[in-house]
């Protein structure tokens, strides 16, 4: 679990890198990480790009205890046309949906 949590966290680090760093600067960042039950984050760039994320301790202090992981990414291409991906990651794995999710 911890693992996918780590994922998670440099897929969002990567959609946050601006294709020109020498142009796009960060116009809003927000981190709330104290380490216990949870944590959230938010990153907006002037390119377009915008990240948030927010993670939540379930079943805290049983066997069952989870990590659950719920964010979205967004870019705008070449062409103005804005990509979104919401997703959940929790102990029933990786789901993503977003508009525009280009195949793989």
């Amino acid at each position: 679990m911890k693992s996918f949590i780590v994922l998670a966290l440099f897929v969002a680090v990567a959609v946050a890198v601006p294709v020109d760093p020498k142009t796009a600067v960060i116009e809003q960042y927000e981190n709330n990480n104290i380490g216990v039950e949870g944590y959230n984050y938010a990153v907006k760039t002037s390119d377009g790009k915008v990240v948030s994320e927010q993670g939540v301790l379930k079943n805290v202090g049983t066997e069952n205890e989870a990590m659950e992981v719920r964010g979205s990414f967004s870019y705008v291409d070449n062409d103005g046309k804005v990509y979104t991906v919401d997703y959940v990651a929790n102990e029933n794995g990786f789901q993503a949906s977003g508009a525009h999710l280009p195949t793989v």
